[in-house]
């Protein structure tokens, strides 16, 4: 059964939805950006249904000034007191023992930042967001992954010789590479302090193709932070090629049960 709730925060109302389960183990979802809880393409309504038929309790919400919640929207690093109550709620209405929680792109941020003050025991965390921009890029990792497999490619090289290729857009995706820095930035500073306090308690997925993951690769190989890290082979970022969805659920369910 799916109910729809209404809860406090912060002096604000926020909606959250309910996907009921006998399991012990429940499961929260945070949505990334300014995604409502339904999540894009309807593909958080969609796992919370298909986690449930397999006796998962799932709860998603929309955090303050986002969908039917009340408030303002501060973005992702001020959620933090959204998560907190969500994840008291969803507790004290599901009757679980035990609560891991997903998140997608700053989402996934947001929970390794404040997941332990919301009183989460575990993570399944995918394409973390860890890109501060100064323009409309993608990441240098992102340019020097996408490149890197474009020279591979022999058709792609007689683009660049006969005059296929963007040579302005070209030129300003070298520089951007050429400027980027040799350290990871502050938030993926950040981040990766986070998530060694995560340790063994986290699972990390990524979309092979997706330039948000491939920055998040690049930045926590840097830092040193080992996670079990599992990748699917899809450029969407919401993983919502074909297969994708069923990918993303098996893991996220074999995560649970080693939880």
């Amino acid at each position: 059964m799916r109910r729809v709730m209404c809860f406090p925060c912060a002096g604000d109302t926020l909606f959250g939805t309910l996907d009921e389960a006998p399991g012990k183990t429940g499961l929260l979802i945070v949505s990334g950006g300014n995604e409502i809880r339904i999540g894009a393409h309807r593909g958080m309504a969609l796992l919370a249904q298909k986690l449930a038929a397999r006796g998962i309790p799932v709860f998603r919400f929309d955090r303050r000034g986002i969908g039917d919640s009340t408030g303002s929207n501060g973005g992702f690093l001020s959620s933090g007191p959204d998560i907190g109550c969500a994840a008291a709620t969803f507790s004290a209405e599901a009757g679980i023992e035990r609560l891991v929680a997903f998140g997608n792109c700053d989402a996934a941020t947001a929970l390794a930042l404040f997941g332990q003050a919301a009183g989460i025991d575990g993570l399944i965390l995918a394409n973390p967001w860890v890109v501060e921009p100064t323009d409309d890029l993608p990441p240098a990792a992102a340019i020097r992954s996408r490149y890197a497999a474009k020279l591979k490619d022999p058709r792609e090289v007689w683009r660049l010789v006969s005059g296929g290729v963007n040579i302005a857009k070209l030129a300003k995706g070298l520089t951007r590479v050429a400027a980027a820095p040799s350290e990871p930035n502050g938030l993926a500073l950040r981040l990766a302090a986070a998530l060694a306090g995560w340790q063994d308690r986290a699972t990390i997925l990524l979309a092979s193709g997706d330039a948000t993951a491939i920055a998040f690769r690049d930045a926590i190989t840097r830092s040193g932070v080992t996670l079990p890290t599992f990748t699917c082979d899809t450029a969407s970022h919401s993983f919502a090629r074909e297969g994708d969805a069923a990918w993303l659920e098996e893991r996220i369910a074999v995560a649970l049960e080693q939880d």
